[in-house]
């Protein structure tokens, strides 16, 4: 039997997280490093261009580990969408995301904030399970709305500005900006360079860093529509879920030993 071509769920999942686990190593590990030298070069303007003139041998590993870090989000987006369209339980997948959401939140603060509890920002997770929650609202309006396009476009909209304002409120990582990506994923489903380009610009309009999520379109440009080439076990299908809380928590851990 011939291999299917293209790109398989699992490889896409798998270049998200490592992608994910880059930037990672560069916002909680790196990034302190950069600050104490920045302060000891006097930077009073915390531009890219100067930091890197100040302090080199700090800006660009994290500025390197950060951009490639971009990839990950419309990535694991994109995965979601297809998650959405394709599971055969769809509260089961909502409480899933829900679970792992609390689950990760405690090595989120520990890893980023140094703190048990910080409430000014929430994981990727809560991100998703929203962003889930939001397209669910439009699936809903385009098949209760069939034949009433004039309310399905009005529920459509207030779902998305429900959802936008419910990731603002909680301070979800990449917050508003993240559910618009995913529902702009969701609206362009039909053409995967479309949708995926859209979402990159929209993640610019966060911030000139994430520049580099345009280099996610090739790689969901090929995916061949198989979640992967061999079939997934119980720990494949969780490994993706347990990576992310873990990875995390070691990230704080290992912030012991090499943190000035």
């Amino acid at each position: 039997m011939t291999e299917s071509k293209g790109l398989s769920g699992t490889v896409l999942k798998t270049a998200a997280i490592a992608a994910m686990l880059l930037d990672h190593i560069g916002a909680s590990l790196v990034q302190p490093f950069l600050t104490k030298a920045a302060v000891a070069a006097g930077v009073t303007s915390w531009t890219t261009s100067s930091l890197l003139s100040a302090c080199p041998k700090q800006a660009i590993p994290y500025y390197l580990l950060r951009y490639i870090g971009r990839i990950a989000f419309p990535i694991f987006c994109f995965l979601l969408i297809e998650g959405f369209l394709h599971t055969r339980n769809l509260n089961k997948y909502c409480v899933r995301l829900a679970a792992f959401a609390l689950i990760s939140e405690i090595p989120f603060d520990l890893a980023f904030h140094r703190s048990l509890y910080y409430p000014n920002a929430q994981n990727v997770f809560f991100t998703l399970l929203i962003g889930l929650l939001t397209i669910r609202g439009f699936a809903w309006a385009e098949t209760f709305f069939a034949e009433k396009k004039a309310a399905q476009a009005f529920f459509r909209l207030l779902f998305l500005l429900f959802g936008m304002g419910a990731a603002l409120y909680l301070k979800t990582d990449y917050d508003y900006i993240g559910v618009l990506v995913i529902a702009a994923l969701y609206e362009f489903r039909k053409n995967r360079i479309i949708s995926v380009s859209l979402a990159s610009v929209i993640l610019c309009l966060m911030s000139p860093l994430e520049i580099t999520a345009f280099a996610a379109v090739p790689l969901i440009s090929r995916y061949n529509g198989k979640r992967s080439s061999a079939p997934e076990g119980v720990f494949f299908k969780y490994f993706f879920y347990l990576f992310y809380p873990v990875h995390l928590f070691l990230l704080y851990l290992a912030g012991f030993l090499i943190l000035p």
